[in-house]
């Protein structure tokens, strides 16, 4: 079984943003010439997630008031507590997750039909990076 290891890095120009990030994980899996097996796509961040749905702008704005209606803006987060501001963001992360896995068929990412890989920050405006890990042959 062959490993490949590769990263991508964001720095967002809003708080809140969801980037289709499917086209550089294929260019990774393409690279790595692995034909047959797993790849896992990961926010490093807990203020961060990464999700498989559909590449429609207003489920993707329904997404993102959704979960402000679950994990709103709120000054009085007991997190806020200690210094941040960003108590929403980390259950937003919760909500969506932080990973997907991916199954990898003759080379090509194997999904159903319309699904597309995006990552959602919560916190921008700062430096983050998912990996991106491929397992097979």
């Amino acid at each position: 079984m062959k490993f490949y290891t590769s990263y991508l890095y964001f720095n967002t120009k809003k708080h809140r943003e969801y980037i289709n990030i499917t086209s550089e994980v294929e260019r990774i899996l393409e690279k790595s010439g692995i034909k047959e097996g797993m790849i896992l796509v990961s926010a490093m961040h807990i203020t961060a997630g990464v999700y498989i749905n559909d590449a429609e702008q207003g489920l993707i704005q329904d997404i993102d008031e959704w979960l402000e209606r679950l994990a709103p803006y709120d000054p009085d987060y007991r997190h806020h507590r200690a210094g941040e501001t960003n108590g929403d963001a980390h259950l937003k992360s919760l909500i969506i997750h932080h990973e997907v896995i991916v199954p990898v068929t003759d080379g090509r990412l194997d999904f159903g039909p319309w699904q597309q890989i995006y990552y959602a920050e919560f916190d921008g405006q700062r430096k983050k990076r998912v990996i991106v890990k491929i397992m097979g042959e």
